[in-house]
């Protein structure tokens, strides 16, 4: 495979945010190996899809996928990926201990999936798709709605 593009400034901020999704996989991961109570993982799921998540695929849809025809197969994918990801949200409210713990798992693996088609398969496509004129455009409304990832959440369960 060869050298992987430098990604356009239109995608930046939206990549640093899947970094942050990414480690939310990893913080559920961590504390499903340490015994971390069920409720509170989920809790974090809670506050990292309504705070981060949302918004996140909020701004994709509105922005970035606007610039793709809508029977483009790739758009259809990763639109069909947020569905799934917020119909698997929802369904978590419905478990619970050992069910809610396995439909964690679920989740944390379509979020890990879906975060790495849109890296490596996506961006990358809409990168030598778009004209410059776009990206240059993409990337004005981007910056103009996106909201950078903060951390605020005490329960650190993930380094206990």
């Amino acid at each position: 495979m060869g050298k992987p593009l430098k990604r356009h400034p239109a995608f930046v901020p939206v990549s640093r945010d899947h970094h942050f999704g990414l480690l939310l996989v990893w913080k559920i991961r961590q504390g499903r190996e340490k015994g971390i109570a069920p409720d509170r993982l989920f809790n974090y799921v809670k506050y990292f899809y309504a705070t981060h998540m949302e918004p996140h695929f909020s701004l994709e849809e509105s922005v970035i996928f606007s610039y793709m025809a809508k029977n483009d197969l790739l758009r259809k994918e990763v639109e069909s990926q947020h569905r799934d990801i917020r119909e698997a949200y929802k369904e978590l409210s419905g478990f619970q201990k050992d069910d809610l713990l396995n439909k964690l798992d679920e989740f944390c693996q379509m979020v890990e999936a879906h975060i790495r088609f849109e890296e490596r398969k996506l961006f990358q496509y809409m990168q030598v798709e778009l004209l410059k004129k776009e990206l240059e455009e993409m990337e004005e409304k981007v910056a103009a709605i996106h909201k950078p990832v903060t951390e605020d959440w005490e329960d650190k369960f993930w380094v206990k």
